[in-house]
Protein backbone atom coordinates (compact mmCIF):
# COMPACT_ATOMS: atom_id res chain seq x y z
CA UNK A 1 0.00 0.00 0.00
CA UNK A 2 2.76 2.46 0.91
CA UNK A 3 4.69 1.68 -2.27
CA UNK A 4 1.58 2.29 -4.37
CA UNK A 5 0.85 5.59 -2.62
CA UNK A 6 4.44 6.77 -3.04
CA UNK A 7 4.48 5.75 -6.70
CA UNK A 8 1.26 7.69 -7.29
CA UNK A 9 2.71 10.82 -5.66
CA UNK A 10 6.00 10.63 -7.57
CA UNK A 11 4.27 10.01 -10.92
CA UNK A 12 2.41 13.30 -10.41
CA UNK A 13 5.67 15.20 -9.96
CA UNK A 14 7.86 13.89 -12.80
CA UNK A 15 7.87 14.47 -16.56
CA UNK A 16 8.50 10.77 -17.33
CA UNK A 17 5.95 8.89 -15.21
CA UNK A 18 6.51 5.61 -17.07
CA UNK A 19 10.07 5.44 -15.70
CA UNK A 20 8.98 5.59 -12.05
CA UNK A 21 9.53 2.36 -10.12
CA UNK A 22 9.04 1.89 -6.38
CA UNK A 23 10.35 -1.27 -4.76
CA UNK A 24 9.70 -2.26 -1.16
CA UNK A 25 12.14 -4.25 0.92
CA UNK A 26 12.05 -5.26 4.56
CA UNK A 27 15.19 -4.70 6.59
CA UNK A 28 16.09 -5.06 10.24
CA UNK A 29 15.48 -1.39 10.98
CA UNK A 30 12.17 -1.22 9.12
CA UNK A 31 10.86 -1.07 5.58
CA UNK A 32 12.78 0.51 2.73
CA UNK A 33 10.99 2.07 -0.23
CA UNK A 34 13.34 2.69 -3.12
CA UNK A 35 12.20 5.15 -5.77
CA UNK A 36 13.83 4.93 -9.21
CA UNK A 37 13.21 7.77 -11.63
CA UNK A 38 14.53 8.96 -14.99
CA UNK A 39 17.79 10.94 -14.61
CA UNK A 40 16.09 14.08 -15.95
CA UNK A 41 13.49 13.89 -13.17
CA UNK A 42 15.87 13.32 -10.27
CA UNK A 43 16.16 17.01 -9.42
CA UNK A 44 12.40 17.40 -9.62
CA UNK A 45 11.81 14.60 -7.10
CA UNK A 46 14.53 15.77 -4.71
CA UNK A 47 13.57 19.45 -4.95
CA UNK A 48 15.48 22.51 -3.79
CA UNK A 49 17.48 21.62 -0.75
CA UNK A 50 15.69 18.28 -0.57
CA UNK A 51 12.32 19.81 0.28
CA UNK A 52 10.25 17.62 -2.05
CA UNK A 53 12.00 14.43 -0.93
CA UNK A 54 11.49 15.43 2.70
CA UNK A 55 7.80 16.08 2.05
CA UNK A 56 7.44 12.66 0.39
CA UNK A 57 9.14 11.04 3.39
CA UNK A 58 6.78 12.89 5.74
CA UNK A 59 3.66 11.76 3.87
CA UNK A 60 4.83 8.14 3.68
CA UNK A 61 5.79 8.22 7.36
CA UNK A 62 2.31 9.49 8.24
CA UNK A 63 0.72 6.68 6.22
CA UNK A 64 2.92 3.99 7.78
CA UNK A 65 1.26 2.03 10.55
CA UNK A 66 3.78 -0.79 11.00
CA UNK A 67 6.77 1.25 12.18
CA UNK A 68 9.75 2.92 10.59
CA UNK A 69 9.83 3.43 6.82
CA UNK A 70 12.83 4.75 4.92
CA UNK A 71 12.52 6.31 1.45
CA UNK A 72 15.52 6.46 -0.92
CA UNK A 73 15.45 8.25 -4.27
CA UNK A 74 17.63 6.72 -7.02
CA UNK A 75 17.97 7.58 -10.71
CA UNK A 76 17.38 4.85 -13.29
CA UNK A 77 21.03 4.61 -14.36
CA UNK A 78 22.25 3.71 -10.88
CA UNK A 79 21.80 0.17 -9.57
Amino acid sequence: MLADALEHLVRGIVDNPDDVRVTARTQRRGDLLEVRVHPDDLGRVIGRGGRTAKALRTVVGALATDGAVRVDVVDVDRR
